[in-house]
């Protein structure tokens, strides 16, 4: 017999998260459009859950992007580190851009009009003017960046701040090392225990999401079904075209079978997809470089846990998609300026928070910051969230499937260059 106590809600907290959040918009859909107007007296539970979110953004931002940049060795990273990096932040900013040419084929979202939900429909939102945008990456002061949610001064400050902690820890001076090693360990902590604080806000994402679409069912009526299937749709065509366009055209002009790389990175893009993790990937991910990839293991051993990390190419095309989605939703069709600051905001992001549960949906919510759609309680940004995150489970076995597969792409083209590649492998 089992002496393990079981918790009255252990039914809840032991099931699947996402599964829970899905099972949240449903039940939302279907109490809102049953009880009409006399649900919206669930909308504070809404309001918390924006409200907790909000609350952990900034210093997540700060802390992961702090270890994201710092973690890589200035002396270590050499010619193999730079050509990844480079790659990673290439084909992640490709990544946004087929995204949002997704969303502008699309447009998914348009005519829904939640401008109508919450208290704060028909606030004027801020457009930023590109130079302006340009402008204010640079922070004058960077605690007030930090304190007010100014995403992209905050970004550019904590990978600036990381690189110099990177170089103290190599430093030949043992009292520098040391205190590069301090703070390191400061914000790697600091970081960890911002992780934990993540999965308690999203204990309670069921709540908050069933209290938010319920209000937009019970206001807005089954009409917003349809706007959701596009999304998923525009998404999951975003990642194929990736895949096929951007990662076969590179393996072409490489002269490497694209066939012959998709059925050698099989098994890590199905075990990407039923899991939805790119570390819990890895070594699956690792198998397929060496033994079906011909890349020897001084190459992948670097290249691929550096991917799991900062290289987030189908969260990049759902950040796209997602974006456009909440602009047509709430009335405020994004520009083509505030679509350059999602494909700057996501590429920038990508450096730290690949690694926190939740990457996607924590990364909406710093792209709609910088693009002047920030997310207020009771607005109608805060409903058009709330349906994304519902449906966040379903696109995060895509987007997933396709990070674990930019990482072997990127891995393969690196060996390749680098020729220290088995050819026998691919003839």
């Amino acid at each position: 017999m089992s002496n393990e106590r079981k918790g009255m809600f252990d039914w809840y907290f032991k099931s699947n998260l996402l599964v829970r959040i899905l099972i949240g918009l449903v039940l939302g859909g279907i109490v809102g459009l049953v009880a009409g107007e006399s649900i919206l007296w669930v909308e504070p539970f809404g309001n918390l859950f924006v409200r907790l979110l909000k609350m952990i953004v900034m210093p997540l931002i700060l802390t992961t992007l702090v270890i994201g940049a710092a973690g890589i060795s200035p002396a270590e990273l050499g010619k193999v580190g730079i050509k990844i990096v480079v790659y990673y932040l290439i084909t992640s900013a490709f990544a946004v851009a087929v995204g949002l040419l997704m969303g502008n084929i699309f447009k998914p979202g348009l005519g829904l009009d939640l401008g109508a939900v919450g208290e704060a429909a028909g606030r004027a939102l801020e457009r930023p003017s590109v130079v302006n945008t340009f402008l204010n990456i640079i922070p004058t002061n960077p605690f007030e960046a930090l304190t007010t949610g100014a995403v992209l001064p905050t970004i550019f400050f904590a990978v600036i701040f990381g690189i110099g902690v990177s170089y103290l820890k190599i430093s030949s001076n043992e009292r520098i090392r040391n205190a590069g090693e301090i703070i390191y360990n400061v914000f790697d902590g600091a970081a960890e225990v911002m992780y934990i604080i993540v999965k308690w806000v999203l204990q309670y994402a069921p709540i908050g999401v069933f209290a938010l679409i319920a209000v937009v069912f019970a206001k807005q009526g089954s009409k917003v079904v349809g706007p959701l299937g596009v999304v998923t749709l525009a998404c999951f065509l975003g990642y194929i075209i990736h895949v096929i366009v951007v990662y076969g055209g590179l393996l072409t002009l490489n002269r490497l079978s694209f066939v012959k790389f998709l059925r050698g990175a099989r098994d890590a893009m199905v075990t990407a997809f039923v899991t939805r993790s790119s570390s819990g990937t890895l070594p699956v991910t690792m198998r397929n470089a060496e033994e079906n990839l011909g890349i020897p293991r001084s190459i992948y051993s670097f290249t691929l846990p550096i991917g799991a990390t900062i290289n987030m190419d189908g969260t990049a095309i759902y950040q796209g998609v997602c974006a456009l989605f909440i602009g047509f939703a709430v009335g405020m069709p994004l520009t083509l300026p505030q679509q350059l600051t999602v494909i700057l905001t996501a590429v920038l992001a990508s450096i730290g928070t690949a690694g926190v549960p939740g990457a996607g949906a924590i990364m909406l919510l710093m792209v709609l910051e910088t693009v002047g759609l920030p997310l207020h309680e009771g607005s109608p940004i805060a409903a058009a969230y709330a349906m994304i995150l519902g449906i966040d489970a379903i696109l995060d076995m895509g987007r997933t499937c396709i990070n674990v597969t930019g990482d072997l792409t990127g891995t393969t083209l690196v060996a390749k260059s680098e020729k220290m590649i088995d050819t026998k492998v691919w003839e």
